[in-house]
């Protein structure tokens, strides 16, 4: 690099670091133009497309950046990053790999052992994961970040003392750090002490507290204060911090019910039958789905109890197809999805079922049959019909009152962006039952709904009819699946672990007198939710 090249890049580096992301990017292109292989400013290029969300531009920038210059560090790290963010994860550790034989000075070793521990986690491979964790802490003992990603994995194999430890840990050295108390509130069975509520009221109401962490100490404190039976202040906890995070997500009711309207509108029976000729053949996978805290963890950790059942975890491919074929760029442009799936032909839509089996290949280790149970995905039961014709799909339900208050007391990581409002909840509930109701009309015996409720009044009856509908012969396992020591994920982790039990039924009745404009906006919903179908 010659002294100009090397001010010009400076310059668009700075501009990078300074949020002058359009100058950057702009000099970055004048330097290609002179140079085709400025390897700097084709990273720089790469890392831009990433923070914009251009993850297929960004990959093929640092593609050529790692093919240009094989032994160049920071072109490995940026590129397995990326693959990361696009769910291609055994790249993702073959870039890391990669890395670790060409960073002679270990300047990425240490990134590199957090970004393989996160990786190995999507991929299931908890203790692997753990083992990461701990070789990154012994050289960073009071790395927030690391102490908390180690009690999720923790978490997730079912190591509760050793999960709360690491969350207590990242507390003790940071009290302010609300995604930590959150952690530790969102184990669903640690009980703060009065000391713990006052330190987390105390950091909440401090003049310098962030709004992340104010937001994280806000459901902390809501769950805190509900066990304590503080159901008032508790419930304004819950405002505030819903009141938070609604102003940081983008949601449209009215877009929502848009999208809701056109799937109906476009899977008639007519259609549902035309797309039937197509679509991968394989009847190994079982869509579980429905509103988050509906019991869908229960009803996996119930499957996966059998000895032909993997369960593996919210699978974002069939989500990310949908996306993918609605050809929208940005949050305002129109959508193709549904319509586009009647231009395709039967092969077109076997192609992508077989993408759908081979992307979610990673998460088995052989069983024959395997669980997807990504809630959303109920929006989507057209789509899977037309790609896996023989995939079973279980609609995990429960009282709306119950289960909209339980999504309006959870932050959740990403998504659910309809969580925020109680209106809002309420109106997603009502598209989720019209959209129900609807693939009950068109594609009969599809789906089976399971009430949990009734689950939890005979579970024998409910269990024995779930696996007739998943065509699976009945296993004595299943009854006892509490006793099932596989990884859990999702907030319900100790919860199934434990016998059925009526402890979520009519959790909202304490906070009755906040919860008027939820029942109000949820209407005939009240009535309807377990009607449809007996």
């Amino acid at each position: 690099m010659d002294e100009l090249t090397g001010d010009a890049f400076e310059s668009a580096a700075r501009d990078f670091d300074a949020g002058r992301i359009a100058q950057s990017e702009q000099a970055c292109r004048d330097l290609l133009k002179a140079n085709p292989a400025d390897i700097d400013a084709i990273c720089l290029l790469g890392e831009i497309a990433t923070k914009y969300g251009r993850l297929e531009e960004a990959t093929a920038l640092l593609s050529r950046a790692a093919e240009l210059e094989p032994n160049f560090p920071a072109a490995r790290w940026r590129l397995a990053n990326v693959l990361h963010k696009r769910l291609d994860l055994t790249g993702a550790l073959q870039q890391l790999d990669h890395l670790g034989l060409v960073d002679s000075q270990g300047l990425w070793s240490a990134s590199s052992r957090v970004l393989r521990a996160a990786i190995l986690t999507r991929m299931g491979k908890n203790h692997d994961a753990i083992e990461a964790y701990e070789a990154a802490l012994a050289s960073d003992p009071d790395n927030i970040e690391l102490l908390k990603s180690l009690g999720h994995a923790r978490k997730t194999v079912g190591d509760l003392p050793a999960a709360v430890s690491a969350y207590r840990r990242a507390v003790a050295v940071k009290p302010d750090h609300g995604d930590a108390w959150w952690s530790l509130a969102n184990l669903k069975t640690e009980r703060f002490s009065a000391a713990d509520i006052e330190v987390m009221r105390q950091q909440a109401l401090s003049h310098t507290i962030s709004r992340e962490d104010f937001l994280h100490l806000s459901f902390a404190l809501g769950k805190a204060l509900e066990d304590a039976g503080q159901c008032d202040e508790s419930f304004l906890w819950y405002q505030r911090g819903n009141a938070v995070r609604r102003r940081l997500v983008r949601y449209s009711a009215e877009r929502n019910r848009s999208d809701v309207l056109a799937t109906i509108s476009f899977f008639t029976a007519e259609r549902v039958r035309s797309l039937s000729d197509g679509g991968a053949t394989d009847p190994s996978p079982i869509f579980v789905v429905g509103l988050p805290r509906a019991g869908s963890t229960l009803v996996e950790q119930v499957l996966a109890s059998h000895s032909m059942v993997e369960g593996t975890q919210e699978l974002p491919d069939l989500m990310s197809m949908a996306i993918r074929l609605s050809g929208r760029k940005q949050w305002g442009d129109p959508s193709r999805y549904p319509e586009v799936l009647g231009e395709m032909s039967p092969e077109q839509l076997r192609g992508l079922g077989e993408e759908y089996l081979a992307r979610t290949s990673i998460h088995r280790v052989g069983k024959s049959r395997f669980i997807d149970k990504l809630p959303n995905n109920f929006a989507h039961v057209g789509l899977l019909h037309a790609i896996l014709p023989n995939a079973v799909v279980i609609d995990a339900r429960r009282n709306p009152m119950d289960c909209c208050f339980s999504c309006y007391k959870q932050l959740f990581a990403k998504g659910q962006n309809f969580t925020y409002s109680l209106k809002e909840i309420a109106s997603y509930y009502h598209d989720y039952l019209d959209l129900m109701d609807h693939w009950d009309r068109v594609l009969p015996g599809k789906v089976l709904r399971l009430v949990n409720e009734r689950l939890i009044a005979d579970p024998e009856f409910e269990i024995r009819k779930l696996l007739e509908h998943c065509r699976l012969p009945f296993e004595p396992a299943c009854l006892v699946f509490y006793e099932n020591n596989r990884p859990v994920r999702t907030p319900s982790a100790e919860q199934v672990r434990r016998p059925v039990n009526a402890d979520g039924v009519g959790r909202w009745r304490p906070f009755a007198a906040h919860l008027t404009p939820l029942a109000e906006a949820l209407g005939d919903a009240l009535e309807r939710w377990d009607a449809s179908q007996v």
